[in-house]
């Protein structure tokens, strides 16, 4: 499943997991990525991948997207 998401300057992915596998594109602008006890500011052509069940966020430098590749698809998202 890939997901397009759009942020604002500021805004917040709250730190969250689940056990979907997560590979991320930043798209446009600039994001601070927190994944388990890693911190990094990631910007435009960047990428970073998320194991299951580990804790991880972002916070919105500059207004961007992400684009968010799950597998197996999340269900809470067609919902």
């Amino acid at each position: 499943m890939m997901v397009n998401v759009r942020f604002k300057k500021g805004g917040i992915g709250y730190k969250h997991k689940h056990p979907h596998i997560q590979v991320t594109y930043v798209a446009e602008g600039k994001f601070e990525v927190n994944i388990g006890e890693d911190i990094s500011i990631l910007k435009k052509g960047d990428s970073f991948f998320v194991p299951s069940n580990i804790i991880h966020g972002v916070e919105c430098l500059e207004d961007g997207i992400l684009v968010d590749v799950f597998s197996p698809h999340r269900e809470d998202f067609i919902k």
